[in-house]
């Protein structure tokens, strides 16, 4: 049977308060309009998630807000405290205790790019794939009976975007605040 997971780091947000508390940082102007793509992309391809396991942050909450509307059926969403700044194994841990045939993760970097990096067998012909940028989508599958059974390497790459594959620099804001970039 095969289980297919999805890997979206959460989108562009702002740094316009260098001040303000991270867990409470909000999408700029790019980074909204990049999550409304992952989600139409997501769903021009079919890869429908049955449950989005989400950050509680709120730039991961919003990135989650922005991709359900193209969604249909619409996933489950569920916030976890525990995907704010993950290590890899707290995510193939709650992997592990997951349910469903299709499985959406939307979380930071640096942990969800390497979660990407270490689950599948070859990485995607990408050169974005290794930094993970913002909003970076993983479609992973594997060929197991449930997701307490996912190892790390297991899994076939069968897709791999970023946002400027897909609307260039649209709506692209001004240059971050004191060189953050695509900081996490």
């Amino acid at each position: 049977m095969t289980k297919r997971l999805i890997l979206i780091r959460h989108a562009k947000s702002s740094w316009s308060d260098p001040f303000a508390d991270d867990h409470a940082r909000v999408l700029n102007k790019r980074g909204k309009a990049s999550a409304i793509a992952i989600g139409q992309w997501l769903a021009k391809r079919g890869y429908i998630p049955d449950l989005i396991l989400c950050s509680d942050a709120a730039r991961t909450q919003q990135t989650a807000d922005l991709i359900l509307p193209a969604l249909s059926p619409k996933p489950r969403l569920q916030l976890s405290g525990q995907l704010y700044h993950a290590a890899p194994d707290i995510m193939l841990d709650m992997l592990h205790r997951t349910k469903g045939d299709c499985v959406a993760m939307i979380s930071h970097n640096p942990g969800i790019g390497f979660f990407a990096s270490g689950l599948v067998k070859n990485a995607p012909d990408h050169p974005r794939f290794v930094d993970y940028p913002t909003c970076a989508t993983t479609v992973v599958d594997f060929d197991i009976p449930d997701w307490m059974s996912a190892q790390r390497h297991a899994g076939i790459c069968v897709d791999f975007t970023v946002p400027r594959d897909l609307i260039g620099t649209t709506g692209q804001d001004e240059a971050p605040a004191h060189g953050r970039g695509d900081a996490i």
